[in-house]
């Protein structure tokens, strides 16, 4: 049964997803594209070959990460849409970047990825110091000033956003515990869990989520960094609305990687990858939960200024992840048609475009 309810929000969820589609093909995917061809450029004057090969690899895989995080742009008035986009692409190369960069095999995971993710969190707040980024790496460390420049890209933009101020307070704690559980979700394979629930079960306190929630809504929450920033371009936004919303973006971001755990789980059997679907005791207990968080953040969609919006990104994160062949596999299908039940009939449309989107690119990568 579906959790949207009246037929009014229905409708303007639907306005605001149609709205937003408009606004990204006509002024937000020019201004990815240049952002990118920036990045790719930087990324080739990188001397250190790894670091060279790890960024352009992200850069060319990982694209479709950025052009989706760059959607929440929609959200502001043209006059900031320009910055918003610079800020957000800037961070979600970061993010891809160091999601490689963490993973290289090291003595010291923990120390290191934390030394190298201080430039996620210098990309949202003035540092106190010039940091040495690449301080533990084995390499050269030389990246032509790759992390300091994208940061710095990031933090400019911010800045000149008009509620800069608003999520000043907020976003911080924000790109933090996106940033470490990045880190220590990298560490597992060498330090072991204990670390990591630790952790966790540490942060998740006066939060009202269990650790496991916690830690799964902070895996995520490079997504609540971004809805952060599209807010400050929104003059009238104050502190209480951004907290409110990194509150719901932390749910769901909950979601978003049940739903990215849910539809690689046959792969990660089979490859050997970590997974932590393990920390719920069965199937139906990892459905349950996930149907809550979907009703939990439809709730705070209504009260939240520009909820229909942040709706409409639900729903299409929803669409991308069960929309994917192994999304209707004997494990996943139970999961991906509940929280889909959840979010119809809302959710239908942009179902349709992403089957459409992967049964193009699929004809397109035969052809070629």
């Amino acid at each position: 049964m579906s959790a949207i309810g009246d037929r009014r929000f229905v409708a303007r969820a639907g306005w605001a997803l149609a709205r937003a589609h408009a606004r990204y093909w006509l002024t937000v995917a020019p201004l990815v594209r240049r952002q990118m061809r920036r990045w790719e450029a930087h990324a080739t004057r990188i001397p250190d070959h790894d670091l060279r090969e790890l960024a352009r690899g992200k850069l060319a895989n990982e694209r479709f990460n950025v052009e989706v995080a760059a959607m929440i742009a929609t959200i502001g008035p043209p006059r900031h849409r320009e910055r918003t986009v610079e800020a957000i692409v800037a961070l979600q190369v970061m993010y891809d970047y160091l999601d490689a960069l963490t993973e290289q095999p090291t003595a010291d995971p923990i120390r290191d990825g934390l030394q190298y993710s201080r430039a996620f969190t210098d990309a949202v707040t003035t540092p106190a110091h010039t940091v040495d980024y690449y301080a533990y790496h084995p390499g050269s460390g030389d990246d032509a000033g790759y992390l300091a420049d994208l940061a710095l890209t990031a933090r400019t933009a911010i800045r000149s956003l008009p509620a800069g101020d608003a999520i000043a307070k907020i976003i911080p704690a924000s790109a933090a515990r996106c940033a470490e559980a990045q880190v220590r979700i990298h560490a597992v394979p060498h330090t072991g869990i204990r670390q990591l629930e630790h952790w966790a079960t540490e942060e998740a306190i006066g939060t009202g989520l269990q650790w496991r929630e916690w830690l799964f809504g902070a895996m995520g929450s490079v997504v609540a960094v971004h809805a952060l920033i599209a807010l400050a371009a929104d003059e009238h936004a104050t502190r209480e609305q951004a907290r409110e919303l990194d509150d719901t973006y932390l749910l769901l971001c909950v979601l978003t990687t049940v739903l990215d755990h849910v539809v690689d789980h046959e792969h990660d059997a089979l490859t050997g990858e970590q997974s932590y679907l393990h920390l719920y005791q069965n199937q139906q207990e990892l459905t349950r939960h996930a149907a809550i968080v979907v009703r939990q953040v439809i709730e705070r969609a209504r009260v939240i200024p520009n909820g229909p919006h942040h709706l409409m990104i639900l729903s299409g994160v929803v669409a991308y992840y069960t929309s994917q062949p192994s999304a209707m596999d004997e494990f996943a299908r139970p999961v991906t048609e509940h929280v889909r039940d959840q979010l119809r009939p809302l959710i239908t449309p942009t179902l349709v475009t992403m089957h459409a989107w992967r049964m193009a690119k699929r004809l397109h990568n035969s052809g070629a």
